[in-house]
């Protein structure tokens, strides 16, 4: 049976592995799923629909999973899902997604958000993201693998920040940044590539070459955005790295960041 304190409420209608911990004060509502070795510290909230896997850390006071912030929101019944291995730190909260978005808010594994971030409504968060304190993110902002927000950065609704991307603290992203960019200020702007991440993640020199290069031709060449894509498409046939940072400007939707 689950290790529940006897001061916890959990609904009935949740359904909670054998080996999940839930510390006092805390509460699990209706229509939540939690998977094997999760914790739910003292005074932490998780409502439903919301489904998370195994081995989590959901630290006190932290809430998961309630209705979204959104004026539009009527009460239908949207999600979270949230995969393995991720932490919430204090006071962090992520909320379920809208029936006028995805209808889900999605974090993948491994995934670390410090206190008091804050990820909204319809957001899609890949893998490997650490999300330091009070991070805020809008609704609908998609985050890719391996990206990095420091302390106090925000994300607009609806902005897109591609793989392996560092945001630096309390810079303001309003408009799309591709992966491997280093980006800072209010607003953001790209500063260099991040370089020090790709080498702790086992690029080759080669590769972070090859990067920094492509990082010169968009932002650093004078080219057109039309030309410096041609440019990239052309050097990505042989160097597989670059081929996510030219599907990423493909796919930008609140233009990238200049």
């Amino acid at each position: 049976m689950p290790l529940i304190d006897p001061r916890a409420v959990v609904s009935p209608k949740a359904e909670l592995a054998d080996d999940v911990e839930v510390g006092p004060f805390a509460v699990i509502g209706d229509d939540v799923t939690i998977g094997p070795r999760t914790t739910i510290a003292a005074h932490a909230v998780v409502n439903g629909p919301t489904r998370l896997g195994a081995d989590n850390k959901v630290f006190q006071f932290a809430s998961l999973g309630d209705a979204p912030q959104d004026k539009k929101y009527k009460g239908e019944p949207t999600q979270l899902v949230v995969g393995d291995r991720n932490t919430f730190r204090e006071y962090c909260t992520v909320n379920r997604g809208t029936v006028t978005g995805h209808g889900v808010t999605r974090l993948g594994n491994d995934n670390y958000l410090l206190a008091y971030t804050h990820v909204g409504h319809d957001c899609i968060l890949g893998n490997n993201i650490v999300l330091s304190n009070l991070v805020m993110l809008g609704g609908h902002v998609e985050l890719g693998d391996w990206v990095t927000m420091s302390g106090y950065a925000g994300a607009h609704q609806f902005v897109k920040i591609g793989a392996h991307a560092f945001i630096g603290n309390m810079t303001a992203v309003t408009r799309d940044v591709p992966p491997y960019v280093l980006a800072t200020g209010q607003p953001a702007e790209p500063r260099s590539i991040n370089a020090v991440g790709l080498q702790r993640r086992g690029f080759t020199p080669e590769q972070v070459r090859n990067v920094k290069n492509a990082y010169r031709i968009l932002y650093r060449s004078d080219l057109k955005l039309d030309d410096a894509v041609e440019r990239l498409t052309e050097l990505a046939a042989e160097q597989p790295e670059l081929r996510i940072f030219v599907d990423f400007i493909g796919t930008a939707t609140r233009s990238l960041v200049r």
